[in-house]
């Protein structure tokens, strides 16, 4: 009875190694699906077409003063007498013309006095896009960001070049670290002809010469 069990259990441990040689080792973390998110690994922007948020918070204040006085006199005299100075012990042989005498003063003033201030705040933030990388894994990033409210459209456009480390673990950077930071805003819809002058007075700027 034990001849015969024999056989059957090397046939049977013949089969099974034969079915796992078609096995390959894997991961137990391996996931599933390739487009799940990974667990243990962060979504920081490396590769172009990732995404990446720019906090903007830019503080400019500008405040100019400019202040002239100039001043400038002149007076000059002049006076003859009427002698040519060439005479003879008898008579003089040119004939003596009228004396004159001119005097001429000239003033010249010019006071000038110029003030200008600029106080401008703009805090935002924009998600954009990597479109390109640098040789030395520089990110150039650009993006857009377009708000209509009520008839009023405020188009934003950013773009720069991102330093890899200057990431943030939450896949943001601040504006002050991005280099050639480049950001243009643009207004318009019902409100926009309410924050510039007229095309009268804007000719009237142009022409005007004090």
């Amino acid at each position: 009875m034990k001849l015969r069990v024999y056989p059957i259990l090397i046939s049977a441990a013949f089969l099974v190694c034969s079915s796992l040689s078609d096995l390959q080792a894997d991961s137990i973390w391996a996931r599933r699906n390739k487009n799940m998110r990974e667990i243990y690994t962060d979504d920081v922007a490396r590769s172009i077409g990732d995404i990446l948020t720019i906090k903007i918070s830019e503080d400019s204040k500008v405040d100019n003063k400019a202040k002239r006085d100039l001043k400038k006199e002149a007076d000059k005299s002049t006076s003859f007498d009427g002698e040519v100075g060439i005479t003879t012990p008898n008579h003089n042989i040119l004939p003596r013309i009228p004396g004159f005498t001119m005097n001429a003063e000239s003033t010249n003033e010019l006071k000038s006095k110029a003030d200008f201030k600029d106080e401008r705040k703009f805090v935002d933030s924009v998600t954009v896009v990597v479109v390109d990388i640098l040789p030395n894994r520089n990110l150039v990033v650009m993006g857009t960001r377009e708000r209509n409210i009520a008839g009023d459209i405020q188009t934003i456009e950013v773009s720069g070049i991102v330093r890899p480390s200057d990431i943030l673990f939450n896949n943001t950077v601040m504006s002050s670290q991005v280099a050639d930071f480049r950001i243009v805003t643009r207004n318009k819809g019902i409100s926009a002809p309410y924050t510039r002058p007229g095309w009268l007075g804007r000719i009237l700027d142009i022409i005007w010469p004090f």
